[in-house]
């Protein structure tokens, strides 16, 4: 890549030193924007309905699966297939509801969407959720413009499989091996690894020592900089203690 101008907080930076990536893939749910509660009330919900116990811990761990993998982990078998549908489908109609007029973006994502974007670098959106629940977000937010590719994982492997980030991947034209993955939660993490992607993770949802496999953890993008970018390798370092 050659050298870019990039403003940043009032300051004109020069890039001169190449990103070790050429594309963003970002997960959603807690990277984008904090869903954490209000997915936590409808799931809440939903297992009330199930009259089957469900509790933070069971949220937190699960968090970042699509419905599929979230409801075989807590529940143990694998509905039939239109019980299935039927739950998630109310799920998601619970989770829509309650997120009219209050999305925001997570604390430094506009930015770094607009720095990226300055780069040249294409951007994706590869989360588990239903595509009728990305959609929704990006409309509040007005984000639609930013991505150059929009991928549900909702009717692939969960993460920690890699298939939504592969197909993000591919949809941008783009090996894996050049995509930086931000995330949230460990299967997203860990979803990413597998993938053989870099991967900066925010601790939105999840302490620090649980997203070791990440390469760079950052409270949150407020925190992220562009010689942090130029520094990310297989090794993992930490900006948790900048808080």
């Amino acid at each position: 890549m050659g050298s870019a101008w990039l403003a940043t907080a009032g300051i004109i930076a020069r890039m001169t030193t190449p990103l070790p990536f050429k594309a963003i893939l970002w997960d959603m749910d807690g990277v984008l924007v904090d869903t954490f509660d209000t997915h936590f009330r409808a799931w809440s919900r939903i297992f009330a309905e199930l009259d089957h116990p469900f509790t933070l811990d069971d949220f937190r761990r699960t968090f970042g699966m699509n419905n599929r993998s979230i409801l075989k982990t807590l529940l143990g078998v694998d509905l039939p297939e239109a019980d299935f549908q039927s739950v998630s489908d109310r799920k998601e109609v619970y989770f829509r509801e309650s997120v009219r007029g209050i999305t925001r973006f997570l604390p430094g994502v506009a930015e770094w969407l607009e720095r990226f974007e300055s780069l040249g670098l294409p951007q994706a959106v590869a989360s588990s959720a239903p595509p009728e629940n990305i959609s929704a977000l990006l409309d509040e937010l007005d984000a639609h413009r930013w991505f150059a590719a929009v991928v549900s994982g909702a009717k692939l492997s969960g993460k920690p499989d890699p298939a939504v980030f592969l197909l993000a991947a591919q949809q941008l034209g783009v090996s894996p091996a050049d995509c930086l993955v931000i995330e949230d939660a460990v299967p997203g993490v860990e979803a990413a690894k597998r993938g053989g992607m870099r991967c900066i993770a925010v601790l939105t949802t999840n302490p620090p020592e649980a997203l070791q496999q990440a390469d760079l953890i950052v409270p949150d993008l407020t925190h992220l900089t562009l010689e942090h970018l130029t520094q990310i390798t297989n090794k993992r370092s930490s900006l948790a203690d900048s808080r």
